[in-house]
């Protein structure tokens, strides 16, 4: 499993790189062997497309990125590309007079407006380049390869809206209905994530709401309003179900967690707690206040810190 989404990228780029590398290349041979009849060159095109994986689109351009073939695609010749200028697309700044073969960054298509991917050849004449050989993916069409990445467990600060930073200073907490029952609500909550099957939930001080999601029906999410909230009952229309043995937060940490939630959302009037969250998976805690801020950071780091820490003595 992949430690991070950076890491993920490479391994996938690795992929196509290598699954492109030798259908392109014999492409290309056939176009320098073409080379410059658009005809001639739009054959080549059509006579490879099929030969090369995951492929949505084959042209030939200049040195000056200028198209001198027709686009290939797999509804055959397309005419319109012919003359294109390909200049200011950002795949063909990526060329490098150093190697033969590149594949780009990840951009956004012109006509699709999709994530795609080019591969970009050099064609040469006598030994001296004279033109490149483009090959277009739609990232849609690209098998992914390996597991997905895991969030790194490490505590990250992101900054938000500098309007709300800017006038922090003016304005004041006001208890919501939440906050006049907050200790209702805590024991609720801690009772649908111990015992009720609840992994992940965000909870909105200020409007007084909490978002859930359930083992039982982990794509869909409930909403506990003060209705919810304030009533007890609310346990019963959750199942009961064990603790999960491979979540990362233990749950005789849980009520301790929303306690902490709780002191940082009264320890100040003006810099408070807005809205927090947590996934007993991952482990992670995030909180933002009311500065727009935002915390990610493992559990058992927030359990560590107590109020003096956000605000001071």
């Amino acid at each position: 499993m992949f430690t991070s989404w950076k890491d993920s990228i490479r391994e996938q780029r690795a992929t196509v790189f290598e699954l492109l590398e030798e259908p392109v290349k014999e492409a290309a041979r056939d176009c320098e062997e073409a080379w410059p009849e658009r005809g001639s060159l739009t054959d080549v095109l059509l006579s490879h497309f099929d030969a090369i994986p995951y492929c949505t689109y084959l042209y030939v351009v200049d040195m000056q990125f200028k198209q001198i073939s027709d686009n290939v695609g797999s509804t055959g010749r397309i005419t319109e590309h012919y003359g294109r200028d390909r200049s200011p697309r950002p795949y063909m700044k990526e060329v490098r007079p150093d190697r033969d073969y590149v594949l780009s960054d990840a951009y956004i298509s012109l006509s699709a407006h999709r994530p795609s991917l080019t591969a970009i050849r050099t064609l040469y004449q006598d030994g001296k380049a004279v033109g490149y050989l483009g090959t277009d993916l739609d990232l849609r069409n690209v098998p992914a390869k390996g597991e997905l990445y895991v969030e790194p467990n490490q505590w990250q600060q992101i900054k938000g809206d500098p309007a709300i930073r800017g006038t922090v200073f003016q304005q004041t907490r006001v208890d919501s209905l939440l906050d006049k029952n907050i200790d209702q609500f805590v024991s609720i909550l801690d009772e649908l994530i111990v015992s009720r099957g609840v992994f992940q939930s965000v909870l909105h001080f200020s409007s007084s709401r909490a978002t859930v999601w359930t083992m039982e029906d982990p794509y869909r999410y409930r909403i506990l309003q003060s209705d919810a909230f304030l009533d007890p009952d609310v346990c019963l229309a959750y199942p009961r179900r064990n603790y999960p043995k491979d979540a990362e937060i233990p749950c005789e940490n849980i009520s301790d967690i929303l306690r902490g939630l709780k002191t940082l959302r009264f320890a100040d009037d003006t810099i408070y707690l807005r809205s927090a969250s947590l996934n007993i998976f991952n482990g992670l805690v995030s909180l933002t206040f009311s500065c727009d801020g935002s915390h990610y950071m493992p559990y058992a780091e927030f359990l560590d810190k107590d109020s003096a820490f956000w605000f001071g003595e």
